[in-house]
């Protein structure tokens, strides 16, 4: 098949394709008029690709399962690099969940003290002779 045709069967476009063959994850035959050639197996290389990227693995990340295709494994999985980048990426999402836990922790803190403060001005608004209400929204008191 073409470029065209494989970049709309990957659900991506040509210059995606001419990168990917620059980096040297797609690598394209070329027919007696010079054009680009592909097969079935350049389309599982490339929904190998697009599911890891969609997953958050960056384009060099995927080499090692691109690799794993290439040398004839059923899945770009069952090679020990392509393990060893899941296990990377694992441990990079387990940093970032606990660095978030830590930024929703502070926030909920933040919210709470903020509610603390804003039902003590409610009360004193209440009492009399107390303070009228000073937050605004769009210019208009609450």
């Amino acid at each position: 098949m073409r470029i065209g045709e494989l970049a709309a069967r990957a659900g991506t476009t040509t210059r995606t394709l001419r990168y990917y063959e620059a980096r040297g994850l797609l690598s394209a035959r070329r027919d007696a008029h010079g054009h680009r050639t592909y097969d079935e197996g350049d389309l599982r290389l490339l929904e190998q690709i697009r599911t890891l990227r969609d997953f958050g693995f960056g384009l060099e990340e995927t080499r090692p399962f691109v690799e794993c295709l290439r040398a004839g494994h059923p899945k770009g999985d069952t090679c020990p690099a392509s393990l060893a980048v899941y296990r990377r990426k694992l441990a990079e999402l387990d940093a970032l969940i606990g660095e978030l836990r830590g930024v929703r922790a502070t926030v909920a803190a933040h919210l709470a003290r903020a509610e603390r403060a804003v039902d003590a001005l409610a009360a004193e608004a209440l009492a009399p002779g107390g303070p009228g209400p000073v937050c605004q929204l769009g210019g208009q008191g609450l």
